[in-house]
């Protein structure tokens, strides 16, 4: 991938939020979910970064046994909310500056006059 893995790895945890506060979240579908945006994420670095998000107070884990299997889902705290509600606003403003056609476009080559 091209892009710089410290930004992407940013888009991943602010697309993580908003499906969080949506609904709980567990690993493998959010992983699933993420590879439908082109985010291809070994569990080694999605479960570190749930992790991350839940220790820093942004997810909260419950634990539910699925098919004789406990699996871990992630819900959205109040800090989670306001994180990504912060985050949506930047993102805006950011998507409104960068896109804005403020970029002259190429100069055409002139003809010469005879």
């Amino acid at each position: 991938m091209a892009m710089d893995r410290y930004f992407f790895l940013g888009f991943v945890r602010v697309h993580i939020l908003h499906h969080a506060c949506r609904e709980p979240i567990y690993g493998a579908g959010i992983r699933e979910e993420l590879a439908r945006h082109g985010y291809d994420l070994s569990p080694g670095t999605l479960y570190p970064l749930l992790g991350d998000l839940q220790r820093r107070g942004y997810l909260r884990r419950s634990q539910k046994v699925v098919e004789g299997r406990l699996r871990k889902y992630y819900r959205c705290t109040p800090a989670g909310r306001t994180a990504l509600h912060e985050a949506r606003q930047k993102i805006a403003e950011l998507v409104e500056e960068v896109l804005e056609a403020t970029v002259p476009a190429p100069a055409s080559p002139r003809k010469a006059r005879p």
